[in-house]
């Protein structure tokens, strides 16, 4: 792995955000609740997102394309494109009350 930054001190703040960013996705996916009626599609769904590479994360939950409004006296986030993780994102968003 090579940083893209010239000095010692620089290579250690890329390598402290590489870190942050990577234990967001592992609490990410640990957060994520298990009904028990779903419970070994849930676990499955956990599974698969503590497996996932990085990029494939970032594309699937960060970068969803979304329109944002404001309707009377709170924000409304429309998603515009459908991902097959959108019902994985939605769970957790439910449990985190975004």
């Amino acid at each position: 792995m090579s940083a893209p930054v010239d000095n010692l001190l620089s290579n250690w703040a890329y390598m402290v955000m590489t870190a942050l960013a990577w234990n967001l996705k592992a609490w990410w996916a640990l957060s994520l609740p298990e009904q028990p009626r779903w419970r070994q599609r849930h676990q499955e769904q956990k599974q698969q997102v503590l497996r996932m590479e990085f990029r494939t994360f970032l594309n699937a939950f960060i970068k969803i394309p979304c329109q944002i409004l404001r309707a009377g006296r709170r924000l409304v986030y429309r998603v515009l494109q459908y991902n097959i993780h959108l019902p994985v994102f939605f769970r957790l968003c439910t449990v985190l009350r975004c």
